[in-house]
């Protein structure tokens, strides 16, 4: 269908033509682009590997994953294989092709490989990409968030697969782990904000609310630079605003989307353990100084 590619087109960097494409979709109108550098280039990052990599970076494993599959298509990976409009745009142009009449072994390869290009690369992270929009100002972006969320879902085979995505089984080896007990020193910031990590997307919008909330000035630079920052003046404030976060963060999940499904329970299951983590950690006395190391 021709809304998926439109609807990737619509988180690119607003130019010409979008207002029109938006109309179409019902969307409010668009934004400018100082709107769209604030809630989405600066932030709401629309790669799959920022999701789903242990870094919580770009590129890494969780891009050569999706460039493999594209390769597996026959299909040179384009230079930004995991983007959310590229995938939106190959769920299109899968669509396309089976329109054209392909049949017996051609069909069914191409049904595999919408399935795959579903569960495996859309819906794995745009679970919790998807959800970070609720906390937008942006009418806009709130509603094209919404409407991409059910666009993918109805993209979903009816039957889901009965196992999780490559990505979210190869992350058992990569959970947040207590920083008392693991072993390593320093690095508990930068893992708790890999989300594939903690289940967890801390954007520096969020930062910001922590410390109003706690009292203190938003500092300038990094998500890990800000927020090791606020673990060093005030520990147990800090702690305990993040694990309320990580825990409204999994209702939030589970209130958008299906209770049955498995993607969305492992990425509420994750982020629920970061929250009691968080909790855990600011009873202790001894936290900070082991948590503020980035």
């Amino acid at each position: 269908m021709e809304v998926y590619r439109a609807l990737g087109l619509l988180i690119e960097a607003p130019a010409e033509g979008h207002r029109t494409v938006a109309a179409a979709l019902d969307l409010p109108p668009v934004p400018d682009g100082a709107i769209h550098g604030t809630e989405v280039a600066f932030q709401r990052y629309p790669y799959a590997s920022v999701y789903l990599g242990e870094e919580g970076k770009l590129g890494g494993e969780a891009r050569h994953r999706i460039a493999g599959f594209w390769t597996a298509l026959g299909m040179e990976p384009p230079n930004e294989p995991d983007h959310l409009s590229t995938l939106l745009s190959l769920l299109t142009s899968l669509d396309e092709a089976a329109s054209r009449g392909a049949d017996g072994a051609e069909a069914a390869l191409l049904r595999q490989a919408r399935t795959t290009l579903a569960w495996e690369h859309l819906h794995a992270w745009c679970v919790p990409y998807l959800q970070c929009f609720r906390s937008s100002p942006s009418s806009y972006y709130r509603a094209w968030a919404d409407l991409t969320r059910r666009a993918i879902r109805e993209a979903l085979p009816t039957a889901l697969p009965g196992r999780l995505p490559g990505a979210l089984i190869a992350a058992a080896e990569h959970s947040l782990t207590d920083p008392r007990t693991d072993g390593r020193s320093g690095g508990f910031v930068p893992r708790l904000l890999a989300p594939v990590r903690s289940g967890v997307v801390f954007l520096r919008s969020d930062l910001a609310d922590l410390a109003d909330a706690v009292g203190l000035a938003m500092r300038a630079g990094e998500r890990a630079y800000a927020l090791s920052w606020f673990l060093g003046q005030d520990p147990a404030g800090t702690l305990q605003w993040l694990g309320g976060f990580a825990e409204r963060w999994a209702r939030g999940l589970e209130d958008e989307c299906e209770s049955s499904d498995a993607v969305v329970a492992w990425w509420a299951e994750r982020a629920r353990g970061t929250a009691s983590l968080l909790a855990d950690l600011a009873e202790d006395v001894e936290a900070g100084s082991l948590v503020g190391e980035s």
